[in-house]
């Protein structure tokens, strides 16, 4: 008995102990918690039922050069309401008029909003929507109505902001504005001067107090902001908006036209380097055609003839050949290895011409016999050449994406003996429209190759510009000056003379240079698909504008050749440049005696308007500039009509229209 006693007593003991022990551990942790690890659960705690949000900047805008926005931010409101928070008694007499005020302003009949509102009092909805995507304007006037017009702890509106981009011109230059989006990763994808200068336009965001409501719906807490967003800076690019227009329209037309799969069209200013358009458009499975890829940037691809003009220039700056040289093209066709053959389009060969017309009639053979026969003992001198002119390498361009240029070199693991004639007439490498362009540009520019520019400046509203882009020189000399005269005379020539390729898009009003490009893609296939092209400037004496035009697998049963299907775009968009804003060139000695030579037969008389009937509209311009004549043009052709008699006398700063037929 005595025995059991203890053992009760010793267990009582035993559990006394753990208690005292358990209450010692238990206040230990409660001390611990309270100053140790308090805050942690604090904020633990205030997390689930409050946080902070981020508020999304209003991105800077984009402007076009002329100050036409091509992107901005706009806030656009989603409006919530509390119905919880206005008493019964104010909602009551409130209600009716507050549901007619949102009628006028929302898409919904007065007695659905009351019917609505009245559901969430009795519901007592915290969250209630009222409306979303409302511009400032249905804000303003939403905030007036009955109830809503109160402080939202009385009246219970909630007002969230929300910032949309909007490009005001439409599609225009789309793939060059770009965007910058964020995934479901949290990656960010930049497309276009959006992307590449988001850093610049996106600004900084603010923050919002919200609490986590009823639902998992998060209410905000005040009425203001704890910190404002702020703005980002504004872009202003390089870009016209009328040209842009031309660009984009001709291209459109032409695409339509042939039914070709896609294209694109970039005009440079030939002085600065300024991109003046872009116009990237991709066909849809409906046959309707969209902004799809920036492939003036992105798709390199086989230039075919356009690339002549880099093999003519190493060719000419090596010495191995001069303008005169006489190529003989034989019956047009030249055959390596024994089945490999090179073939001018014109069935039966050119026979024997000159290396500059080898380039005008763009005979493969010629340019092919011009590089290989002259090369094949030292193709590393060729690639070299053109390495040096840097074709091997990428403009560096502000938008992302540019695709890196192919040029074979001759100790490449994969060069063979077909490369060297194959590079000669633009297969076997690859290149951009822009690099092409870019290109084109210096030589119109006497050598000097210029670095295609976007951007003019980057600046806030009433600030000195952040940053100002000046013009890039990539290269100061791709060629001598002798080279570059000769190249340019070549060009021309393909537009001017007869038996150029070009000559089909020859203008009496204004002169144009370039060189046509037929490419076949698919060659290795059954089915050929080509691709047209047409690389210039214009006009041609003294350039100011330099342009590409870039048009995929065309439907061959329409046309196929780039004098065919792109010249006629880069003709539309040059005429409609020039008429739009006639370009004064400066001419030289011998241009301006052939003029005066030309004109000789007009009679002149001291002070009068002579009768320009017959003229053409440079040697009309000469003679009314001369006389210290406004002119304005209308038309083109040459002049059939003017606005001032024959024999009328000229006063000063008198106006005189030409028309032109």
């Amino acid at each position: 008995m005595e025995n059991r006693k203890k053992k009760i007593m010793n267990r009582t003991y035993l559990v006394g102990l753990s208690l005292i022990l358990f209450s010692f551990l238990l206040v230990g942790k409660l001390i611990h918690l309270q100053f140790f690890e308090g805050e942690k659960y604090r904020d633990l705690a205030s997390s689930r039922t409050v946080k902070n949000v981020e508020l999304q900047p209003s991105r800077g805008n984009i402007y076009a050069d002329d100050g036409s926005i091509l992107a901005t931010s706009v806030a656009r409101y989603e409006i919530r309401w509390d119905a919880a928070v206005p008493s019964k008694t104010a909602f009551n007499a409130n209600k009716v008029a507050l549901s007619k005020g949102l009628a006028t302003i929302l898409d919904l009949t007065q007695e659905q909003l009351l019917l609505r509102l009245e559901r969430a009092k009795r519901n007592k909805n915290r969250y209630l929507l009222i409306g979303k995507g409302l511009t400032y304007s249905k804000l303003q006037k939403l905030k007036s109505l009955p109830l809503f017009k109160l402080p939202s702890y009385k009246g219970g509106l909630i007002v969230e902001q929300q910032i949309i981009r909007e490009h005001p011109l439409g599609r225009v230059a789309e793939r060059t504005i770009g965007y910058e989006i964020k995934d479901t990763d949290g990656r960010f994808l930049r497309v276009g001067l959006e992307g590449a200068f988001g850093q610049y336009l996106k600004g900084e965001g603010g923050r919002r107090l919200k609490q986590k409501i009823a639902g998992g719906q998060w209410k905000p807490i005040n009425d203001n902001n704890e910190k404002e967003p702020t703005e980002g800076f504004d872009i202003h690019t390089t870009i016209n908006v009328n040209i842009q227009d031309i660009a984009h329209t001709a291209l459109l037309e032409q695409l339509e036209k042939f039914k070709a799969d896609h294209g694109c069209v970039v005009v440079m200013e030939t002085k600065t380097g300024k991109v003046k358009a872009v116009a990237n458009l991709g066909r849809t499975s409906k046959g309707t055609y969209y902004e799809k890829l920036n492939y003036a940037v992105g798709e390199a691809h086989e230039p075919g003839s356009t690339f002549k003009l880099m093999a003519m220039i190493a060719a000419l700056e090596d010495k191995v050949v001069d303008v005169n040289t006489p190529i003989s093209t034989g019956n047009g066709i030249l055959t390596f290895f024994g089945k490999y053959k090179v073939r001018d389009s014109k069935k039966g060969g050119y026979g024997t011409l000159t290396a500059a017309k080898a380039f005008e009639v763009s005979s493969n053979t010629g340019l092919v016999k011009i590089i290989y026969d002259n090369y094949k003992k030292n193709p590393q001198k060729f690639v070299d050449r053109l390495y040096n002119m840097g074709l091997n390498k990428r403009l560096g361009l502000s938008i992302l994406g540019e695709a890196m240029p192919k040029i074979p070199y001759p100790t490449d693991a994969g060069w063979d003996g077909l490369d060297l004639p194959w590079m000669a007439y633009g297969y076997g490498v690859a290149i951009t429209p822009l690099q092409t362009l870019t290109f084109y540009n210096a030589v119109a520019n006497n050598g000097v190759m210029l670095k295609p520019r976007f951007i003019d400046k980057i600046s806030t509203i009433g600030n000195a510009p952040q940053q100002i882009f000046g013009k890039e020189i990539l290269n100061p000399s791709i060629c001598s000056q002798s080279t570059a005269d000769k190249v340019q005379q070549m060009m021309f020539n393909v537009v001017d003379k007869k038996w150029g390729t070009g000559h089909s898009i020859k203008d009496d009003v204004f002169t144009m240079a370039g060189k046509t490009g037929t490419c076949q893609v698919d060659y290795t296939k059954d089915e050929v698909q080509y691709i047209s092209s047409f690389v210039g400037y214009f006009p041609a004496e003294a350039p100011k504008y330099s342009c590409i035009v870039v048009i995929h697998r065309p439907d061959k049963s329409l046309g196929y050749y780039g004098s065919t299907v792109a010249a006629p775009v880069f003709k539309k968009i040059a005429k409609k440049i020039y008429t739009a804003t006639p370009i004064t060139t400066e001419l030289n000695f011998n241009q301006i005696n052939a003029l005066e030579s030309k004109i000789a037969s007009v009679e002149l008389t001291h002070n009068q308007i002579p009768n320009l009937k017959g003229l053409t509209v440079r040697e009309a311009l000469f003679i009314l500039e001369s006389l210290g004549l406004e002119v304005q043009i209308k038309g083109s052709g040459k002049v059939k009509k003017q606005s001032l008699s024959v024999g009328t006398r000229v006063k000063e700063n008198q106006k005189i229209t030409i028309e032109l037929s």
